[in-house]
């Protein structure tokens, strides 16, 4: 089957983080690792194949004043055509903001005249250079001068850090935003759920354990433990990578809950949280996926997960 490929422009001015945060969600890096980096040049290409037909073609546009204005003059069509997302990232600590400001409404001209149905996201990074009393202050300051700046486009900001969880809530909103069949996915997740009577049932890409989709059956306490989550089992596989070993499932229990976390499809991992221990998840696992398996293809099953389990 063909790939169903989605043009995702990442901008910003040079220094405000745009590649590393790539390179720790698509490439595998750890927050200190980064500091390595290079400075972009022009434009970096790369594929990120997503939940198997989904190809995320993502264009890294390095920030220094020569390229920004090139991209608004000689390569404009080309930079700002077929867009089906734009993610513009500010260091919340420059020094230069009315420059950054200028450069981002460019961008939402150029993206008008060449990608009116485009999505808009803006991540404020490097919030944890400011002092923890003050970033929820500042945050929505500047969210309010984003969404004013960005009419008529709606534009949706994210607090980003790479030194925590917030990088990975911010990427999987937008990732989830380009899953063409999610409603589907969504559907069925909830079934399983209920079928298997779990509490609370989490789908994750497979490469980047982005959370692409959830289920709730009982209200959790911790706003942020999808993110968490994501950044915990990412940090252990690849410690597990760094021993030759490869991740496959992990199961933890108290006397509260049980949680197991498997692979699922061929692009996804699963984790399900249960009270009743004593009910075969795993088992329950494996049966359901022969189906999310075809769900995953563009053109699966338009039924619903009905399955018996046990």
């Amino acid at each position: 089957m063909s790939a169903m490929k989605k043009k995702v422009l990442l901008m910003g001015k040079s220094g405000s983080g745009k590649t590393s945060m790539r390179s720790i969600i698509f490439a595998n890096y750890i927050a200190r690792d980064t500091r390595r980096l290079g400075a972009t040049i022009d434009v970096e290409h790369s594929h990120v194949r997503f939940l198997g037909n989904l190809v995320l073609n993502l264009w890294d546009c390095g920030g220094q004043d020569t390229f920004m204005e090139n991209y608004f003059t000689s390569q404009r069509d080309n930079i700002f055509r077929n867009v089906e997302v734009l993610i513009y990232v500010f260091d919340v600590e420059s020094r230069e903001l009315e420059k950054d400001m200028h450069y981002y409404q460019s961008c939402l001209e150029a993206i008008l005249q060449n990608s009116p149905d485009a999505k808009v996201f803006c991540l404020v990074h490097k919030m944890d250079l400011v002092q923890e009393d003050q970033r929820d202050l500042i945050f929505k300051e500047r969210e309010e001068d984003l969404k004013r700046l960005s009419r008529p486009l709606a534009c949706t900001c994210f607090r980003t850090s790479i030194w925590d969880e917030t990088l990975y809530k911010a990427w999987s909103s937008i990732v989830y935003q380009l899953i063409p069949n999610v409603q589907q996915l969504e559907t069925n997740l909830r079934n399983f759920a209920q079928i298997i009577e779990a509490d609370e049932v989490l789908l994750f890409e497979r490469a980047t354990f982005l959370v692409i989709s959830h289920y709730q059956c009982k209200e959790q306490r911790d706003a942020h433990r999808f993110e968490k989550i994501s950044n915990i089992i990412k940090q252990f596989k690849l410690s597990c990578s760094k021993l030759a070993a490869s991740f496959q499932s992990m199961e933890v229990r108290n006397s509260n809950f049980a949680a197991f976390i498997d692979v699922f499809t061929s692009n996804t991992y699963v984790m399900v949280i249960m009270s009743d221990p004593s009910i075969p998840t795993l088992i329950n696992i494996r049966n359901a996926r022969k189906h999310f398996e075809k769900l995953e293809r563009v053109d699966g099953p338009k039924h619903s997960l009905h399955m018996r389990m046990r």
